[in-house]
């Protein structure tokens, strides 16, 4: 590869982004609080109702 097909190359412009980075970061940080959020509610939720399960804490069948 010659010189001038190195310089050439190297000032090809890059794709745009939607938004800037630091936006798209903050949207990944948002959706991952958002989906650690539900998470940590539906942990919340079985814990509530560890005790309602059978004596042996298996599936026996049978509903709440």
């Amino acid at each position: 590869m010659s010189l001038t097909s190195l310089l050439i190359a190297s000032e090809e412009q890059l794709a745009p982004l939607i938004a800037p980075p630091i936006v798209i970061a903050g949207v990944a940080v948002l959706v991952f609080l958002m989906m650690g959020l539900v998470t940590f509610a539906y942990r919340d939720v079985a814990n509530r109702h560890s005790g309602k399960g059978p004596a042996g804490g298996g599936h026996d069948g049978g509903h709440h």
